[in-house]
């Protein structure tokens, strides 16, 4: 699959005009799709991602947000099904140097899963667990 991954860290910058990697963000995404890649994203990333411009920006930007995302067909949504989980907590545990959150490591799975290489986000952990970080 020609895709790639956002993080919830990917689609902060995005979406908060005030961030520092803003720009640096939306013009990494808008050059992917224009080699026709498809974003990749998660339930769960989409659950922090949410909650985070609700909590940063408030519900009304969360709304447009969402009306933005949602209808995409340059967007693919995938769910963290029982399976997936079971494969994300082995990783979470068996990574004890590093400092995962539960949901990267449902993100590396998924990630590994669908042999997509690169992740739209700031966080370090992506690099950490293997995987090139865009911008």
């Amino acid at each position: 699959m020609k895709g790639l991954f956002v993080d919830t860290t990917g689609w902060m910058a995005m979406a908060d005009a005030a961030d520092a990697r803003h720009e640096a963000a939306s013009r990494a995404r808008d050059a992917w799709l224009r080699r026709g890649v498809i974003l990749v994203s998660t339930d769960f990333v989409l659950d922090e991602t949410l909650t985070l411009i609700r909590v940063r920006l408030g519900l009304d930007a969360a709304a447009r947000w969402w009306d933005q995302v949602e209808p995409s067909r340059r967007l693919r949504w995938e769910p963290i099904g029982k399976d997936r989980l079971e494969r994300a907590r082995r990783w979470f545990f068996r990574w004890s140097d590093q400092r995962f959150s539960f949901t990267d490591c449902t993100s590396f799975v998924v990630m590994r899963e669908l042999a997509l290489k690169s992740a739209l986000t700031t966080d370090a952990h992506f690099r950490h667990a293997g995987f090139t970080v865009v911008p």
